[in-house]
């Protein structure tokens, strides 16, 4: 489509109204089970959908144990506390990620310390990582971001080499496969979130992968006040000086969970399958390049996608704020900067000085502030159709804001 941009008066790319139904997709026949779950008033207490779902979410993830909790936010702090994890202590993290990957550390009293990412995938660069690492390191955090996974093969050997622990955040990535083997089962513990934005959601929620019956074990002492396993039995204590909590969730959110997951094959191929037709259209485009996914991935799940708009390109006077802002302007919804920020300038980050520092961000940094651009979830989950007018609405402000 040529002629004006639409945020100077033109057509719009996409027709009036053009919009998507709010995420998540919601199921009538998963409605009608919660009826009957609520009218049963069984609702926690290591009910049998919790303990069915956390033992077929760990399996689908190629791990031998899964235990489910409130929020993806308490599994890294109770991954991080079953380590042995504490005060004196450094957990090396990506400099790009959510904030709650860089609170965790401070969580349990540990240093948060921040690497920098890989310029293509934009997870932790393991070179980064391997630089970052002190006598105090204890744990690494390696984040699977956005629709891309952070380099497990390399990690992997860098964290053995130094006798590192690795939790992996998988809060973006259900259903990921490295080379055929599911994100959450290469380190100690894989960190799962079902917040309402994610790939499979309740709400709220969050599970811990693990290998290890003991580190398990623990874990689920440490989200149930003490409590050993997968049932109610206060009659064994947990270890001397392991101050356990209440992190339970409850079997309204595993029965959501559960219906979500025997669809998550079907739902992961359609947003590879989209992902791969939007990473062509755009890089058609001068100035435009996506997000690599993992090198090895051979299930790349996708929370969104992700490309840089390169502002050398750029007219003077535009800048990425100006190409997404005329993008949505031609009617495409669900466009956007992302953070905004590395974890340590955000604006909830509030982690005092002495609990972090920087070791390596200049990329992260640079990405952030000068090229960052995301796609929703539900672009993924659209058709060939609207993909292509995302693309048109790109290639359409591209020509007119470039050199």
């Amino acid at each position: 489509m040529s002629g004006p941009l639409a945020v100077n008066g033109g057509e719009k790319v996409f027709p009036e109204n053009f919009g998507f139904a709010p995420w998540p997709p919601v199921r009538p026949d998963t409605g009608d089970k919660l009826r009957d779950l609520y009218m049963s008033a069984k609702w926690s207490y290591y009910g049998a959908l919790e303990k069915q779902f956390a033992d077929e979410f760990a399996a689908y993830h190629d791990s031998a144990y899964g235990v489910f909790m409130a929020n993806g936010t308490v599994t890294l702090e109770c991954a991080l506390t079953a380590l042995g994890i504490g005060p004196g202590d450094e957990v090396i993290v990506p400099a790009w990620t959510w904030i709650a990957t860089g609170m965790a550390p401070a969580y349990v009293g540990a240093t948060t310390v921040f690497a920098d990412c890989d310029p293509g995938t934009f997870c932790l660069d393991p070179a980064a990582f391997e630089a970052a690492i002190t006598p105090r390191t204890r744990a690494v955090m390696p984040v699977h971001l956005f629709g891309s996974m952070a380099d497990v093969d390399a990690i992997c050997a860098i964290a053995k080499k130094h006798d590192v622990a690795i939790v992996e955040d998988c809060a973006h990535a259900h259903g990921g496969k490295w080379n055929g083997k599911g994100v959450g089962s290469f380190g100690s513990v894989g960190s799962f979130s079902f917040q309402q934005s994610k790939i499979m959601t309740a709400g709220e929620g969050g599970l811990c992968t693990a290998n290890d019956p003991a580190l398990a074990e623990k874990i689920s002492r440490l989200k149930h006040i003490g409590n050993p396993g997968s049932k109610f039995d206060a009659s064994i204590p947990p270890q001397e000086g392991m101050l356990c909590k209440n992190y339970r969730a409850t079997e309204f959110q595993a029965l959501i969970l559960l219906d979500q997951l025997h669809e998550l094959a079907a739902a992961s191929e359609l947003r590879e399958e989209n992902a791969a037709y939007l990473r062509k259209g755009l890089e058609s485009i001068p100035g435009i390049v996506t997000q690599k996914p993992g090198a090895k991935a051979t299930v790349q799940n996708y929370y969104v996608v992700g490309m840089k708009i390169d502002p050398e390109v750029l007219k003077s006077g535009k800048t990425k704020a100006d190409v997404i802002a005329a993008v949505n302007a031609e009617g495409a919804p669900e466009v956007f900067a992302g953070w905004g920020a590395p974890v340590y300038k955000h604006k909830l980050w509030n982690v005092p000085a002495s609990g972090y520092r920087v070791h390596s961000s200049e990329r992260a940094e640079e990405i952030i502030s000068n090229r960052i651009c995301l796609m929703g979830i539900q672009w993924l989950m659209s058709d060939k159709p609207t993909l292509d007018l995302l693309i048109e609405a790109f290639r359409k402000v591209m020509k007119e804001y470039s050199k």
